[in-house]
């Protein structure tokens, strides 16, 4: 970034242009929107949360007054409780002096842990052992408020208040209170200036106790899919969701009753505190015009000095990649020092790959021309040995003498077709294995085939490309295989037959085959010296021999590498 300061003109410099725009477009955002804008919007969020908990607590506060009273009155009783409960009369009459003096509750009573009430307002004994409430108090002992539709003792809807009694620490029973349903609806409400959709409140277990609009609308109001009771411990919170109809709603949730009893408003999600004022709403649209605006003046900005002219000089790089041409026209006077720059050593650096490619053309086709050279001089080499053998092989006295000339004419004149097939190709490297076996083996047909013979000769030859270094060794290995086989072959049978292939049985792996039917003896009896080359010349080619023989025929299998890249040769 600060190579522009350094090189060429200041004012043309990408760093200085790109820094400046930057500079005006983000100056006012790190300046006003950190400051101020998330301070503003942090302050109305809190205010508004903490109005609407205000809200709530003052809609709350004649359940708040009834079941806080109900959770003092038991925790006073439970002290009485252990002075009175061997003594049920006494312990009732004393229950039931004070419900009479308080005329809010409805039933005043201790539950043994057995479910035995015997101690109550009411008088009498009664088992309260299969009550929904008592069972849930017995499994988990603590404070707790729960609606009872049906009472056992009023016959009526109650809310069941009760708090564990202890003594030498061991659970003795319940202190209860059963609170009316119309008691808790007669308290008187404080006017508010909002009210609220719905108002319950709930125990820890997420259980509804009471709701000002009747469980009708409290049902629907609910957030959909949310447990009231993951809101247990929490001291106050605000959230939205959307309720039971998919309508989004705001929700405040606070403690009446410590740990216990908990508080539940439901709001519109326009209602008015929670509806930012016009200066919020711009404070909060004004960084988002500002960053939008420093988004426009930096693109616009990097388009106009770097972008366009780096993709106009990245088309004449791919241009000069694909066909070698260079640009016929520059890039415009105004870009900046830096691309300039680039372009003329982009420039400069083509013209200098044409010609070192040039140069290197020219002397790999003079390297191709001497090589092709040496490959038909060594041909004619081994052409001009084999007629001195020929001529040699006319002079020799012996039938043995002229037998090894030829062999060694033939294996002479393999070598030579090697070299004829490298110099015909413009491949130096690779040679088509179909070309060269059809021709070593016509040769080898033309000389050991005698005339009036009935062999059936079947030849097929994949086209395989094979490595230069593998042509020698696999041209010869395929004429000492033919001759061999020739040698054996039944001259006067209709059944000789002498079969040749050259098949891939891999993605790098290929295989040659050689039979033959067996018949005569040869005359000359041999020395090995051909199943030993064959052997020396499998191992060249990293290659296995099988051998098949039945009492008719003779099968030479031979399978090899045949790599995409260079192979290790192994030394026989």
């Amino acid at each position: 970034m600060t190579s522009g300061f350094f090189s060429g003109s200041l004012l043309k410099g990408l760093a200085v242009r790109v820094l400046f725009f930057l500079s005006l477009a983000l100056m006012p955002i790190g300046l006003i929107a950190i400051v101020q804008t998330w301070e503003i919007s942090r302050q109305n969020q809190t205010s508004a949360e903490l109005s609407l908990l205000a809200v709530t607590e003052q809609a709350s506060s004649a359940e708040r007054r009834v079941l806080q009273e109900a959770f003092g009155a038991v925790d006073a009783l439970s002290a009485l409780v252990r002075l009175y409960r061997d003594d049920p009369v006494e312990c009732s009459e004393l229950f039931r002096e004070y419900r009479n003096a308080t005329r809010n509750y409805e039933v005043v009573g201790f539950v043994q842990v057995d479910g035995q009430m015997e101690c109550s307002s009411s008088g009498g004994t009664y088992d309260l052992s299969e009550r929904a409430w008592f069972k849930s108090a017995m499994a988990n002992p603590i404070r707790a408020a729960t609606t009872v539709d049906f009472g056992a003792v009023s016959r009526k809807p109650v809310t069941v208040v009760q708090v564990p009694v202890y003594e030498d620490d061991e659970l003795i029973g319940f202190m209860a209170i059963s609170i009316p349903a119309d008691v808790i609806a007669s308290e008187e409400e404080p006017e508010l200036s909002l009210t609220p959709l719905a108002m319950v409140t709930f125990n820890a277990k997420g259980d509804i106790l009471t709701s000002e609009r009747g469980m009708d609308v409290s049902g629907v109001e609910m957030p959909e899919n949310i447990s009231l009771s993951v809101f247990a411990g929490t001291d106050t919170k605000v959230f939205f969701a959307e309720n039971a109809k998919a309508v989004n709603r705001a929700y405040a949730v606070l403690p009446i009753v410590p740990d216990t009893v908990y508080a539940l408003s439901v709001w519109p999600e326009n209602t008015p505190f929670l509806q930012m004022d016009l200066s919020t709403r711009l404070s909060t649209l004004l960084p988002v015009a500002m960053w939008a605006a420093s988004l426009i003046v930096a693109f616009w900005a990097l388009n106009r000095l770097a972008i366009r002219h780096i993709r106009k000089l990245g088309r004449q790089m791919r241009r000069f990649a694909l066909s070698r041409t260079l640009p016929r026209d520059t890039l415009s006077p105004s870009i900046p020092t830096e691309l300039a720059e680039m372009e003329t050593a982009f420039v400069a650096m083509a013209e200098s790959i044409l010609r070192d490619e040039a140069t290197l053309e020219d002397s790999l086709r003079e390297k191709n021309i001497l090589l092709k050279e040496v490959h038909h001089r060594v041909k004619n080499n081994l052409q001009l040995i084999s007629s001195i053998m020929n001529m040699q092989i006319r002079q020799a006295k012996s039938e043995d003498a002229r037998f090894v000339l030829r062999r060694l004419q033939e294996r002479i004149l393999s070598l030579a077709t090697v070299h004829k097939n490298l110099y015909q190709d413009d491949n130096l490297v690779r040679v088509d294995a179909k070309v060269l076996l059809e021709e070593v083996m016509g040769q080898l047909l033309k000389v050991g085939l005698g005339p009036g013979g009935h062999v059936k000769i079947t030849q097929d030859f994949e086209r395989i490309s094979i490595d230069a270094d593998d042509a020698a060794p696999l041209t010869l290995l395929t004429s000492e295989a033919i001759t061999n086989a020739l040698k054996y072959l039944p001259q006067s049978s209709h059944d000789a037959r002498l079969e040749a292939n050259l098949r891939l049985i891999g993605p790098e792996e290929a295989r040659l085959t050689v039979t033959n039917s067996l018949g005569r003896v040869p005359s000359v009896t041999g020395t090995g010296l051909g199943s030993r080359l064959i052997d020396a010349f499998a191992r060249q080619l990293n290659g296995q021999v099988e051998v098949e023989q039945t009492d008719s025929t003779y099968t030479l299998n031979v399978t090899f590498h045949v790599p995409k890249t260079a192979k290790q040769i192994y030394d026989y």
